[in-house]
């Protein structure tokens, strides 16, 4: 028995089963790694968190004695090692936001959801020429 040529309606039937079985799979995808990028995110807030306070309060009693031990060393008046010390933890501020800013921006999100999008869109072009 010869196999039978699909019609123009079987074969748009088809493609737009295709499409979306594709749609859903993108969907499940995204969904996948989002909720990974959540938890991973989460965690890492967290994290960072409880490190900053306890950081702080190291920085802060650690500021108080360089200060103390400046003017204490170089006689000069409490409130001047508390001004050198001031500034300095202000550029140190400044710097680290500047980087952490850099880093957080060069991140690329949900890089397989991307990719694949853009694999099934070429995939789409070319089952539809």
């Amino acid at each position: 028995m010869a196999a039978q040529e699909p019609t123009f309606s079987d074969v748009v039937k088809q493609a737009l089963r295709d499409a979306q079985d594709l749609v859903r799979s993108e969907i499940a995808l995204a969904k996948a790694e989002a909720r990974a990028e959540v938890s991973r995110l989460a965690l890492g807030a967290g994290l960072i968190a409880g490190g900053i306070v306890a950081a702080t309060i190291s920085l802060v009693l650690l500021t108080i004695t360089i200060a103390w031990a400046i003017s204490e060393g170089l006689s000069w008046p409490v409130w001047a090692g508390f001004g050198i010390v001031t500034i300095a933890m202000s550029i140190i501020a400044a710097v680290l936001a500047l980087v952490g800013k850099r880093r957080l921006t060069a991140t690329r999100h949900m890089p397989r959801t991307v990719d694949t999008l853009k694999e099934n869109a070429k995939w789409m072009r070319t089952r539809m020429s």
